[in-house]
């Protein structure tokens, strides 16, 4: 009979492992996954204890009861070093807990990553008294929905938990961990202020890098609405995204939760890395790498500023009023209601003023569900066709209300995956002061982001579109092919607040090295302050 199949902590099927069944009798019967992950055994009806062994990967022991009609999902995790901090965004003196696997000892070490990486503490080498002691046990089924519970089993007593209280200073941290045999992983830590310290407030956009985290098997991307029935032997014979010439990622009645309690492979930093490196790989120049780009070249022009994250934002740790500024990074695509109204009503009646430096923002309405989970509502909309059957501009949209309503821009697929300069359309206005640019001159040529290499403009970007407010104002323009560069605008509102928005995911890897953006952007950050 089958009785399940077995993956990896990627949904991946695993081949010979072994399996032994044992009953509450001591009986035992023997079997080997097959090529698909499966596992077959004629077992008299009963509850067993199942063990699972292979090479390469943590055994584990589980208990089950087999059932014809359902197939259970084991999984194994890989001999790889992962962590992450729970929880992953505190306040200055808050305490976080560090859940590192691993199967030999390893170093940790806290870092801040500003324009330059300060050391901060060491936090000693971790191993336990038993072979591969500190080794994680991770859930079966679909764990992407509940976390992985890392520091759960064989951490009863309260001396085994290692936890680090939140720094003095606000910033982007990140864990350093390593062991003698040269394996290394880093995980952030956003660490807010136990009370504002500057006017600027930055938002960290770990719902977006949670959307796009695939640890577990599921992300917003793959298996967004849940899992198929058996784990992935080839991608690109077996996903939907790859086999279905008219599959859209998005086209599902209702979509699976999404846990935050899961490491963050995406997010990754090599030690080596200095900030003016090329950003290399497909998803590191929109999320934290990226955003480290941002907060290191505030820094370096001497902007102080207090981070947080976009849920912190969501529960209300981050208290608006107590800002002049707010400043949005290169892919704040996926936010809840609650931060949106939360935003828009503090630019457009409480004089607040808004620096959007990325592209594709907004788009899609997030659901917070207890237990740290969310829910992404990507309803039945194509996010490169924007203009949808209904004529919603977004998810976003089509659930609340258009982006471009507080952002002045929206985003729509022309110039995707493409980069380039700008183009100057207001050679006349006062952000462009000191750069000596004029009316049709280009700038914004050099850039970090190496997964759309060519300039500030591109991978996705935004433009005007019918629902942005009256008075929003061109700026610049980007010289993607079809019409696709990112709008550079700003606006007024009423009340004395401010917009200010680029339009482009790769424009924050442009500010450490381009000197007309970050002219630019110094001379808005400067007034908006004043």
């Amino acid at each position: 009979m089958l009785i399940g199949y077995v993956s990896d902590e990627r949904y991946v099927a695993l081949a010979d492992v072994a399996v032994e069944f044992t009953n509450a009798q001591g009986e035992s019967w023997d079997a080997r996954s097959r090529a698909g992950g499966s596992i077959h055994c004629e077992l008299p009806p009963g509850d067993y204890l199942v063990t699972l062994s292979k090479p390469g990967f943590g055994c584990k022991r589980v208990r089950m009861t087999p059932q014809a009609w359902e197939p259970y999902h084991f999984r194994l995790m890989s001999d790889t070093l992962y962590g992450y901090a729970w929880p992953k965004c505190v306040r200055s003196g808050e305490a976080a807990e560090f859940r590192v696997t691993s199967v030999e000892p390893y170093k940790l070490e806290l870092w801040r990553y500003g324009w330059e990486k300060e050391f901060i503490r060491g936090l000693g080498w971790h191993d336990e008294h038993g072979p591969r002691a500190v080794m994680q046990v991770t859930p079966d089924g679909d764990y992407t929905q509940v976390g992985v519970q890392w520091n759960k089993i064989g951490y009863l007593s309260p001396h085994h938990l290692q936890k680090v209280e939140g720094p003095p200073r606000s910033g982007l941290y990140y864990f350093h961990a390593s062991t003698k045999a040269g394996a290394c992983f880093t995980f952030p830590w956003i660490v807010a202020p136990k009370k504002p310290t500057a006017s600027v407030a930055v938002l960290a956009s770990n719902i977006n890098w949670n959307a796009y985290n695939n640890f577990g098997g599921r992300s917003n991307y793959i298996h967004a609405d849940g899992f198929p029935p058996t784990p992935t032997i080839n991608s690109r014979q077996e996903l939907k995204r790859y086999q279905d010439a008219n599959h859209q990622t998005w086209g599902c009645d209702a979509y699976a939760p999404l846990s935050f309690d899961r490491p963050e492979p995406i997010n990754h930093i090599d030690p080596a890395e200095k900030i003016t490196d090329p950003i290399e790989g497909r998803s590191a120049n929109h999320i934290a790498p990226a955003e480290w780009r941002m907060l290191g070249w505030l820094e370096r022009e001497g902007f102080a500023y207090d981070l947080y994250s976009e849920t912190q934002l969501h529960h209300g740790v981050l208290d608006l009023s107590k800002y002049r500024v707010l400043i949005l990074g290169p892919h704040p695509e996926y936010w809840t209601r609650t931060m949106y109204d939360k935003v828009k009503a503090w630019v457009m009646d409480g004089k607040g003023k808004l620096m959007y430096l990325g592209g594709n923002g907004l788009n899609c309405d997030v659901e917070m569900l207890d237990g740290d989970r969310m829910v992404c509502q990507n309803t039945k909309i194509m996010s490169l066709f924007p203009a949808g059957m209904d004529g919603a501009e977004s998810r976003f949209a089509r659930r609340y209300e258009s982006e471009a309503n507080l952002l002045g821009v929206v985003f729509d697929p022309r110039g995707i995956m493409t980069a380039a300069p700008y183009r100057v359309v207001d050679g006349g206005h006062w952000i462009f002061a000191g750069t000596g640019l004029r009316a049709g001159d280009s700038f914004g040529e050099k850039s970090l982001h190496m997964r759309c290499p060519g300039g500030a403009s591109g991978h996705e970007t935004d433009k005007i579109s019918k629902y942005s407010p009256k008075n929003v104002h061109l700026l610049a323009k980007g010289l993607n092919p079809d019409e696709g560069g990112a709008e550079m605008v700003i606006f007024d509102t009423p009340s004395g607040g401010g917009v200010f928005s680029v339009g482009s995911i790769c424009y924050p890897s442009a500010l450490p090295v381009d000197d007309n953006i970050s002219k630019i952007t110094a001379n808005v950050l400067r007034r908006f302050m004043n």
